[in-house]
């Protein structure tokens, strides 16, 4: 039997029961994610960072990580621990909604001050947020300048983020984009390289935010991407944060998540519209 926090025959570094429960209940509390059976996973994907490092146990890990007030320590933990996968119109049928349902009323919602307020949360690489301000930009046309259709997109990986804002992606990233967009939106850049175009770009606004952390905007939201980031949650802290985004939407906004997640209807006071879409209020 190999040694407790030593590497053992397979070559991983194990993690003891006490290292385990001080690493999840930090994560837990910093970040709302839920490693309670995820110690192989911690095993297999934090050995070699350990070893770059020179570090050959998790209580010497723990020990730096619990010390560094700079947080960039636990930024680099939480990377390594989650998946930032993505790609151009995952989930189709939300922007076919974005498209007949929920552009369509924000034009009259917002006919005076043109101003739409989307915020893509936990955004990975930014595909989600530029799909839709590709979606958008095909709605308005022509008439797109005369609106103010910025788009939020935030994450908590600052690594992911400085991806999503040069906007340079590969040719599987762009497999489900029509061919028009791929012409209209996107510049070669190299072999299998895509960039987002200039204009696009300028549509989004990327930033470094904790969804465990409090959050509140100059103005209620019109419409939240969460889709994916959920999974991560147990129940409780699932249905906070749900809350969170209910406080703020206007009245009317529509919140989107990921079809392999689901909300606890019987406390959320959202609207179940259909799998995935919830709305704020409305009929």
């Amino acid at each position: 039997m190999a040694l407790a926090g030593k590497p053992s025959s397979t070559g991983l570094i194990h993690i003891t029961q006490n290292e385990f429960q001080s690493l999840f209940t930090f994560v837990k509390k910093k970040y709302g994610v839920n490693l309670e059976k995820k110690q192989t996973l911690i095993e297999g994907r934090m050995t070699n960072y350990l070893r770059d490092k020179g570090i050959e146990s998790f209580q010497q890990y723990l020990d730096i990580l619990f010390k560094d007030s700079s947080g960039q320590e636990a930024t680099n933990l939480i990377n390594r621990l989650t998946t930032n996968y993505s790609y151009f119109m995952r989930e189709p049928e939300h922007y076919e909604f974005l498209k007949k349902v929920v552009l369509p009323q924000l034009v009259q919602t917002h006919s005076r001050d043109h101003d739409l307020r989307i915020w893509s949360a936990g955004c990975s690489a930014g595909q989600e947020a530029y799909t839709t301000a590709m979606v958008i930009d095909e709605f308005f046309g022509t008439q797109k300048a005369q609106w103010d259709a910025t788009i939020l997109a935030t994450d908590i990986s600052k690594n992911v983020l400085d991806k999503a804002t040069q906007g340079i992606y590969e040719g599987e990233n762009l497999k489900d984009i029509p061919p028009a967009w791929k012409n209209k939106y996107f510049v070669k850049t190299g072999p299998d390289l895509y960039q987002v175009n200039e204009r696009i770009r300028s549509q989004v606004v990327f930033r470094t935010l904790n969804l465990m952390e409090p959050f509140s905007f100059r103005k209620p939201m019109d419409l939240i991407f969460c889709r994916n980031v959920m999974i991560y949650f147990d129940a409780d802290t699932k249905r906070r944060l749900v809350d969170k985004f209910y406080d703020s939407m206007a009245e009317g906004g529509y919140f989107l998540i990921g079809h392999s997640e689901t909300i606890d209807r019987s406390v959320s006071r959202f609207r179940y519209l259909k799998p995935a879409i919830y709305q704020r209020g409305g009929k």
